[in-house]
Parts: C-alpha cells; sequence; structure tokens
C-alpha cells in the first residue's frame, strides 16, 4: 500500500495548448506592430520598416493557419510545441536584426520563448530553446541594422557596454529559465501527486461501497429464491424415498437454503445496526493494517495499552490506507523487525510504527512529506515501489491529516538505528467518527 497504487496510475503527459500559443503569439504581434508604429510613424525615425512589419506579418498569418488548420482545444507534443517557440525567437531575432540588435531595449523579450518552456515543457527543450536564444543574441551583438534614431545623429553603443549587454541578457536567460522551470515543476509535482491520492483513494471508495451492492443484490434476489426454496419444500413431497428425482429436489432446497444464508450475511454489511462492522477499536485496525504484511520475511509485532478503555473509531478508508502505506514502507526497509504499537490516555490517542532498518536520510529529513522525494537511504538500491517516486508518505500524510492526525518523522535516537513514525489524534476526534468526507478526494474535489 505504499507507491505500488500510484505506480499504475498514469498520469496524463503534460503538453501544451495550441490556444495558448496562438494567444501569445497574437500578444506578441499587437506589440510588435505598436513599437514598430511609434517607431516609424509617431517619432519619425528611419528603419526597413518594410521588412520589419512583413515579419509581424508572417506571425500573424502563421497564427491564422495554425487556427484555421487545427482546432484550438489540441493539445500540442513537446516537440511541436518547442517548434513553434523556437520560430518566435527567430522571428524576435530578426526584428532585432532589422532595429538596433542587443541596443534595442526590446531586446530581453528574446527570453519570453523561453520561459514559456520553463513552465511548459521539459528541460531538455527548454535548455535548447536557451541555447538557441544565447546563439541569436550573439550573433545580434555583431550583426545588425543601426538602431533607429534621428536622422542628424548616431547613436553607437561601445564595445564594452554591447558586451556587458550580452553577459547580462545570457545570464538572466539562464536564472530566469532555471527559476521558472523549478517552480513550474514542483507545481507539476504536486498537481501530479495530488492527482495520484484521489485516485488511488477512489479505487478504496469502490471497495467500500460494494457493502451497499450488495445489500441491493440481496434484497433483488430475496424474493426469486424464497420461491425457489418454497417450490423445492413442496416438490419433495411429491416424490416417493429414493427417486432421483426427489434427491435432485433435495439439493435445489438445501443450495436455495444456502444462498439464503449468504445473502443474509451480506445485506448485514451495510446496516447501521451491524457496530461491529462500521466500528473498529485501535486492536482490530492494527491487525487489519498489519495482516497483509506478515509472512514477507520480517517479524511485526504489534501492542497496544492505554490509560481508560480502548478507544473505538468509525471504520475509514483513509486512515487504513494511510497507516498500512507507512507500515509497508517500514517493512520494505526494515532488516528483521517492525514494531507497531498503539497507545492512549483521556484526550490522544498515538500509534508508532517502528523498524529496525536504515532510518530516514538526514539530508531529505526535512523535506520528508513532500511529493517526489524518496524517503529514506538505501531505497533506490533496493528497488522501491512506485518507481521511487516518493508518493507513499505524501499519500499518507495527506489521507492522514485530512482525518485530523499529526505526523511525526524522526529516525531513533542513537544508539538505536532505524525509522520512528508517530500518527496522533485527539481521542475525541477519533471515537466521535470525525470521520473525513470521502467525496472531498474525488477528482472533482480534490483541491477543496
Amino acid at each position: 500500500m505504499t507507491d505500488q497504487p500510484a505506480s499504475n496510475i498514469t498520469l496524463p503527459h503534460r503538453q501544451l495548448k495550441l490556444d495558448t500559443l496562438v494567444r501569445l503569439r497574437w500578444l506578441a504581434v499587437g506589440g510588435q506592430s505598436a513599437a514598430l508604429l511609434v517607431v516609424y510613424v509617431g517619432l519619425g525615425y528611419s528603419l526597413p520598416a518594410g521588412p520589419a512589419f512583413a515579419m509581424v506579418a508572417l506571425s500573424a498569418w502563421l497564427n491564422i493557419f495554425l487556427k484555421v488548420r487545427w482546432p484550438s482545444a489540441m493539445r500540442l507534443s513537446e516537440r511541436a510545441a518547442a517548434v513553434q517557440l523556437a520560430y518566435d525567437i527567430v522571428q524576435m531575432s530578426g526584428l532585432l536584426f532589422l532595429t538596433g540588435g542587443l541596443g534595442n531595449p526590446f531586446a530581453f523579450l528574446l527570453m519570453a520563448p523561453v520561459m514559456v518552456s520553463a513552465t511548459g515543457l521539459s528541460a531538455r527543450y527548454t535548455f535548447m530553446l536557451g541555447v538557441l536564444a544565447t546563439l541569436c543574441a550573439s550573433f545580434l551583438a555583431v550583426f545588425h541594422f543601426p538602431l533607429p534614431w534621428p536622422d542628424n545623429e548616431d547613436f553607437v553603443l561601445p564595445v564594452i557596454y554591447s558586451a556587458g549587454i550580452w553577459i547580462a541578457l545570457v545570464l538572466t536567460l539562464g536564472f530566469m529559465a532555471v527559476y521558472a522551470f523549478r517552480v513550474a515543476e514542483e507545481a507539476r509535482q504536486l498537481a501530479d501527486a495530488l492527482a495520484a491520492t484521489e485516485l488511488v483513494l477512489a479505487r478504496e471508495q469502490h471497495l467500500n461501497a460494494l457493502d451497499g451492492l450488495a445489500t441491493a443484490a440481496a434484497h433483488e434476489l430475496g424474493t426469486p429464491l424464497a420461491t425457489i426454496y418454497l417450490v423445492a419444500k413442496e416438490l419433495t413431497d411429491e416424490f416417493e424415498s429414493g427417486d432421483f428425482r426427489g434427491e435432485d429436489v433435495a439439493l435445489i432446497r438445501s443450495q436455495a437454503e444456502r444462498c439464503r444464508e449468504i445473502l443474509k450475511q451480506l445485506a448485514s454489511l451495510s446496516s447501521e445496526e451491524d457496530q461491529t462492522y462500521q466500528r473498529m477499536p485501535v486492536s482490530q485496525l492494527l491487525e487489519d493494517v498489519i495482516d497483509p504484511h506478515r509472512g514477507t520475511g520480517v517479524a511485526i509485532h504489534s501492542t497496544h495499552d492505554g490509560v481508560g478503555p480502548e478507544p473505538v473509531g468509525t471504520r475509514n478508508a483513509a486512515i487504513r490506507y494511510g497507516l498500512g502505506n507507512l507500515v509497508e514502507n517500514a517493512v520494505d526497509f526494515a532488516k528483521a523487525r517492525v514494531d507497531v504499537t498503539a497507545k492512549w490516555d483521556a484526550e490522544t490517542l498515538w500509534i508508532s510504527i517502528r523498524d529496525d532498518g536504515p532510518g530516514f536520510s538526514v539530508d531529505i529529513l526535512g523535506k520528508i512529506g513532500d511529493p517526489y522525494v524518496s524517503v529514506r537511504a538505501g531505497k533506490s538500491s533496493r528497488g522501491s515501489t512506485g518507481g521511487g517516486l516518493g508518493l507513499g508518505i505524501f499519500i499518507a500524510k495527506t489521507l492522514l491529516e485530512r482525518t485530523g492526525a499529526k505526523l511525526q518523522l524522526e529516525n531513533k535516537a542513537p544508539p538505536g538505528r532505524g525509522a520512528h513514525i508517530r500518527v496522533s489524534w485527539p481521542r475525541a476526534m477519533f471515537e466521535g467518527g470525525s470521520r473525513v468526507d470521502e467525496t472531498s478526494f474525488s477528482p472533482h474535489n480534490g483541491n477543496k
């Protein structure tokens, strides 16, 4: 119950919408047109207006072609999106070539397509676009038309200043690209992990819904089975002793009776009067969580004691799944033993999970619970479930905290060795059936 369920979930590949790039390009077309009109018409500066406006028109015609050829909602592959962003870099470089090169105040707009790539594409394509922008900036630093300026004046930048602009542009491009990529990547990882959590819990909800389906089946099948049983009982008296037909009827009667007993048990699963099923003491909760992991070669010891009567809470898929996730992580990394202990007093319930494995890696101890962080040293070498995405602790932490629990993750104090996870609830919340609203885990409500 750790990373493995999440590993079976195929998250959609992140792709940019065609409409996003088209809208951004229309914004660029409008800005470039306005800038050229202000400089050429408003200020009366001399510049190669024909080629410049032709390059702007080329972008406009490209947008029109894309809108006509493909639907706006189309998702582009990373390669197709990178090609379009590369075109934007080249088109912007062409305008800068005609209007002063790096001496043009708008030269820093070369970074815009790279920023878009950093927030929507992979590091590989972002790096390639960054290299292209750097090469274009290097070309513009040496080769370009004069900067538009009044006819009776010449504006020439010193070489050292032009070199400084190139260095500032390249450094800013690198810093902003890395920063934007890291921020966007963390947001994407968090969204993917939340989606995995919602889908995993949805699977648990489907399992919990089976009791309701069983009740409905029992209700619908009860009447025909009662009829079969009654007819079989009446036919039993119609055959003499030793008649093989009488034996068949007796068999039908016995099997109908068996079906009635089975349906009676199924109908009781979702009955509010069945307190054995609806409520669960802590000791039973521990056994349900531990039982799937017995026989794995690791000894699992369970103890429970405390002040006052044993806490009894409502059955909750989120609690069972979250604790099971933590126990499975402990079993995966333990050398020989895992201890699961429940303690309580009048106000609080604690559940502790200890193992004798390598413990949590010190350098990521403060990041535990974040998605896509492998939680312990040696995990990669042992072959982690779920491909080492680090979703196990994240899912468990998310589910348990939504039930009101608090998690504390640490390593055992020396000379002890291994990890120690403590989960605690206010006893009143655990016993009062303060059950997390499972509808909040549906894909439509997962962000609430």
